[in-house]
């Protein structure tokens, strides 16, 4: 099986045809999609002006697609880089878990879902490597009360099935950003905002007048 930097390859060919370029720049969502599959591929879609079923279209637009993609993944495996050196560090000085954040990295290893959206028409319009060093300078900050993508208020408490490929049929429930759209990670929000979520999402809807 293809990795990210074979496929990057055969998107930047120009030997190969456009369908197949095109086709390469998909599959390396198979590998990172911070969004999740469906909902990065709207993204880069959107951002780089062609269209989700295009087979001919210019490949300059593909290669400034994987481009922001590429920027991103880099921006996440550094980070993860250094997460995992930290907690080899602390592991070291008898710290040896992080309760809701170790727990949120194993899940997202490798940068899949790292800010999911359940909607895959529903996400964030900053190119993805902005959008993923506002989540590590947030992480890195500590909780807070505000989505750490947009900075938006509305958190709410959804439930749903995952987006991407591979886990989409995976029920999941959590914290969504009623701004943007992502899933925000609840190792990035304090105990009140989680609660007032959680609330919201309980309170029962007033009866039509």
């Amino acid at each position: 099986m293809a990795g990210f930097r074979s496929l990057a390859r055969q998107v930047r060919d120009p030997r190969c045809d456009t369908a197949l370029r095109r086709y390469s720049l998909r599959k390396c969502l198979e590998r990172f999609a911070p969004y999740g599959h469906r909902a990065t591929w709207d993204h880069l879609c959107r951002r780089h002006r062609f269209g989700p079923e295009d087979r001919e279209l210019d490949p300059g637009r593909l290669v400034a697609a994987l481009d922001e993609l590429e920027e991103a993944r880099t921006v996440w495996l550094a980070y993860e880089e250094q997460f995992a050196a930290r907690r080899r560090r602390e592991k070291h000085d008898g710290l040896r878990g992080l309760g809701a954040l170790d727990d949120w990295h194993r899940r997202v290893w490798g940068g899949n879902g790292v800010v999911r959206c359940g909607d895959p028409a529903v996400h964030p319009s900053d190119p993805l490597p902005e959008v993923l060093r506002r989540l590590i300078a947030a992480l890195e900050d500590g909780p807070g009360d505000r989505c750490p993508v947009c900075e938006g208020p509305r958190i709410e408490w959804r439930a749903g099935t995952g987006a991407g490929a591979a886990d989409a049929y995976e029920p999941w429930l959590g914290p969504v950003c009623g701004d943007c759209g992502v899933g925000v990670p609840r190792a990035a929000l304090t105990s009140g905002a989680l609660a007032r979520a959680r609330g919201d999402a309980r309170r029962p809807l007033a009866p039509a007048a």
